[in-house]
């Protein structure tokens, strides 16, 4: 990608250039898992270790993974490794089903039928609601959150260029925040309860346990960058009064979507009888031995298939309405699409599940999650400044490093026993790390969707939507992407803070 060569462009042209460097993360995680074999030999030869004062009063030293014991071991047990790494569990049934409402296209007829029905006023609240919470489609969401930004904005009157940002910033920079549950719920989790059998805990982390925090992210985030866009971003960016409605009016919802919805909204139905059935009585199913849910309840450690049940159901339904599933073979090949497109992450988890497991028998993250609790606990430092901590290393790390799981594979077997260890929740561990990981999207020049937003709007620019003298390039992306950036992270960090001093639940029965 060519930029400007001007002062204002460096920092972008070298974090373009050395961050393309990088290997894909399978390969980056074998290079990983080779450097740790070695560091354990030369750890442990030096003799390593801490005096653990905090949970087993035991010397804790640096297991050399250079040996004949542990590498037979790891030959012997790599497929199991593999199987039961959480992470892949999760993601296989995730994926299959969110596969479903995706390739069926639920998704995308509900957002358009949301976003089509709303009055020009209310449009930008509209369409930036719907963007974030567009990201359960993953990548394909932030691009289709990008090309209804154009369409919508340019179609009532207004610059093109504003709602191609706009929805750039709010899918992509609120991946944090989402009223529905996605893939990477599954992902995350899954890696942050591998992390916690460092410190030998066999805590479970279901997909939820962010859940209450992301639906409030996903009001907050509407409402400041909605007020954002129109009372700053709006003047910077110039607008037009050619409205297009014959485009709008191409987007309107078809016949056979309006019945897949309405097939669709009979399936939730169905879905939540089953489910009060099987939570209502007070000795129901999914009810623990005391006729509770939490603590701990059957409910709790079934949520992964409870969610897949509900994905599954909806997008049957509609294929079902909508015309495209018409026999039982349909049904299979769209759960196999899913597991197609889960494919490229099954890949990564395979040398991600490998390093994670020698990274806990060779102790060097469990040596150095002590030594940084007991220096922590010395120094008397509040958990909510450790939050704050990982947000900001985060934050800084993100644009050189796209991939949320490959950074969080990195920082959890340290951050996460660490503040277990400190009595702060894994769950809060990792909300913080999304939160940090979602903002500065948007301003990394690895970003999958820049070359989408800069298509765009030369295309717009072609068409004379946008004015023909207006220089379009990365610059000039990130020039209104970086405060976007800055007004999601105070959004989320203000959050946290309210969520933390009022002791509110993050996720189901997490605090």
């Amino acid at each position: 990608m060519d930029h400007n060569n001007g002062k204002d462009y460096k920092v972008i042209n070298f974090i373009e250039k050395y961050g393309n460097k990088l290997p894909h993360p399978f390969i980056l995680f074998n290079i990983f898992t080779i450097a740790l074999i070695f560091t354990s030999y030369t750890l442990n030869q030096i003799n390593f270790g801490v005096e653990d004062t905090l949970i087993t009063n035991n010397f804790i030293l640096v297991e050399n993974l250079f040996s004949y014991l542990h590498m037979r071991k790891l030959i012997e047990s790599m497929p199991d490794i593999y199987i039961n790494f959480p992470s892949l569990r999760v993601v296989i049934l995730m994926m299959m089903s969110i596969g479903v409402v995706e390739k069926v296209g639920f998704f995308n007829a509900l957002m358009r039928k949301y976003l089509l029905g709303i009055p020009n006023s209310y449009l930008t609240a509209a369409f930036i609601f719907t963007a974030i919470n567009a990201n359960v489609m993953s990548d394909a969401g932030t691009i289709f959150a990008i090309t209804m930004g154009g369409i919508l904005f340019s179609s009532v009157g207004r610059n093109p260029k504003l709602g191609i940002i706009v929805g750039f910033a709010a899918a992509s920079g609120g991946f944090t925040a989402n009223i529905f549950v996605a893939g990477t719920d599954a992902l995350l989790s899954g890696i942050t309860q591998e992390a916690l059998l460092a410190i030998d805990k066999k805590e479970i982390i279901n997909p939820l346990c962010n859940y209450y925090f992301m639906v409030a992210a996903t009001i907050v985030l509407t409402i400041s960058l909605t007020i954002f866009t129109e009372k700053v971003i709006s003047k910077v960016v110039d607008e037009n009064n050619h409205k297009n409605l014959d485009i709008l009016n191409s987007l309107k919802l078809t016949e056979e979507e309006k019945k897949g919805l309405k097939y669709s909204f009979y399936g939730l139905i169905f879905f939540l009888i089953i489910m009060g059935v099987l939570i209502y009585p007070e000795n129901g199913f999914f009810r623990n031995s005391e006729g509770k849910f939490l603590p701990t309840s059957p409910l709790m450690s079934s949520i992964t298939t409870i969610i897949f049940l509900l994905f599954s159901i909806i997008g049957i339904f509609y294929g079902i309405g909508k015309g495209v599933i018409k026999t039982t073979k349909d049904v299979a090949n769209l759960f196999q699409e899913g597991i197609v497109q889960a494919a490229p992450l099954m890949v990564t988890l395979l040398s991600s599940s490998i390093f994670i497991y020698l990274l806990n028998k060779s102790n060097i993250f469990k040596v150095l999650s002590i030594k940084g609790a007991m220096l922590l606990k010395d120094l008397n430092v509040s958990s909510y400044l450790l939050l704050i901590m990982i947000i900001l290393i985060t934050t800084l790390i993100n644009p050189i490093m796209t991939s949320g799981s490959t950074k969080w594979v990195l920082l959890a077997p340290m951050i996460v026993p660490m503040f277990n260890i400190l009595g702060v929740s894994p769950a809060y561990a990792q909300l913080a790390f999304r939160i940090g990981d979602s903002a500065t999207n948007i301003v990394s020049p690895l970003q999958p969707a820049l070359p989408v937003v800069l298509g765009l709007l030369y295309q717009y620019q072609n068409e004379k939507k946008i004015k023909s003298n207006e220089i379009l390039g990365v610059g000039s992306v990130f020039s209104l992407t970086l405060p976007y950036a800055i007004v999601i992270l105070v959004s989320l960090i203000t959050l946290m803070t309210i969520w933390y001093y009022l002791k509110l639940p993050i996720g189901p029965g997490v605090y």
